[in-house]
């Protein structure tokens, strides 16, 4: 069984629009971690100006003082929103290749199992139990692809959930940290 130019074609053609379609979410990845990092240094530029202007004010010791330990809070939980909107970026991008590579892969096993098939029908007289071994070494493997996705799905979402109580705990300690304001 040989593939036609038509069918060559065709996939060249698919692959290519595949790969434009990936690189444009990786651009559009970079675009949101430029923003997040222009939004980030115009807020840290502005508190840094006004932290500044505060430090001006100051006319004592213990009014410096609690001046400074006011910054620790807030630097704490905004490093925390800051993680977790790079988190969102770099895990929605890595969404969409994901879906990409899902569909991909789907793709590739049903021609394959259609090539099998196509195969197998004109397989000589005599042959059914080798070709009964190509199936099931082929159904073994496909059940395995999957197990070996299932997993890695877990092990992200196990990531995820640690990543998020971490943020938590570190923005708790942070404001358990802060002296309160009397």
């Amino acid at each position: 069984m040989s593939l036609t130019n038509e069918q060559i074609l065709a996939a060249h053609k698919a692959n290519i629009e595949t790969l434009f379609g990936l690189t444009s979410k990786a651009f559009e990845g970079v675009e949101k971690l430029v923003e997040l990092n222009v939004t980030a240094s115009r807020a840290a530029l502005n508190e840094a100006a006004s932290h500044s202007q505060a430090l001006l004010s100051v006319k004592d010791a213990q009014e410096l003082l609690a001046l400074q330990a006011g910054l620790f809070q807030p630097l704490a939980e905004k490093a925390a929103a800051y993680s977790r909107h790079l988190y969102d970026i770099a895990s929605g991008t890595n969404a969409e290749f994901t879906k990409t590579l899902e569909a991909q892969t789907a793709e590739a096993q049903q021609n394959f199992a259609t090539l099998v098939d196509n195969a197998t029908k004109n397989a000589p007289a005599g042959t059914e139990p080798a070709v009964a071994v190509v199936k099931n070494a082929i159904s073994a493997a496909t059940n395995a692809l999957e197990s070996v996705q299932k997993a890695v799905k877990q092990a992200s979402e196990a990531a995820e959930a640690n990543f998020n109580a971490v943020t938590a705990s570190a923005i708790d300690a942070a404001k358990s940290a802060t002296p309160r304001k009397r």
